[in-house]
């Protein structure tokens, strides 16, 4: 299954103003410099992201975006679901409302469509995996990276290493 761009820009957007959160509103035209993603296509997304109470606008010179609640209370559910809509894996099924779907071939006589089985593990594995992200989490590996991870070796810092390690070579060895 593969997400549009409206998701993966969305998510974009949503990480920069988490990164931002408390200076006040964003100007979209700062993100999208910095993102280096189309300012008009932006605007789209950001409509739709408004519409479900994800972020909030302010007019003005000193206008712009902000996050509507906490970051570590958004979900990527959330934020996909305002983007693309429906999360459904393949266009023979239907939503039934939240993350339930139905095989539409069973309407058409197909009780025990094989594919079913393997759609509805795609639809719920994806379906788990937008809904325990949050945004806090990805504006935090945004700023530092894998949690734990450790810090990037240097050629000073190898160096310095290395002379830890060493020992004085004795006589006669």
């Amino acid at each position: 299954m593969m997400f549009s761009t409206r998701s993966e820009y969305g998510v974009r957007v949503m990480i920069q103003l988490a990164r931002r959160r408390g200076t006040g509103p964003v100007p979209l035209t700062g993100i999208a410099q910095s993102e280096a993603l189309p300012l008009a296509y932006l605007e789209q997304l950001v409509s739709r992201l408004r519409k479900a109470d994800l972020v909030s606008s302010t007019r003005g010179a000193h206008g712009g975006y902000e996050l509507s609640r906490d970051p570590a209370e958004i979900t990527m559910a959330e934020v996909v679901q305002a983007l693309e809509g429906s999360l459904i894996p393949m266009q023979c099924f239907d939503e039934l409302g939240g993350t339930r779907v139905l095989c539409n071939h069973v309407e058409d006589g197909f009780e025990n469509c094989a594919t079913k089985v393997l759609w509805t593990r795609v639809q719920g594995g994806i379906a788990r995996a937008l809904e325990q992200t949050t945004l806090a989490e990805l504006a935090q590996f945004a700023e530092h990276g894998p949690a734990g991870r450790r810090a990037r070796s240097t050629p000073a810092r190898r160096r310095s290493a290395t002379a830890r390690t060493r020992r004085p070579a004795t006589a006669g060895a």
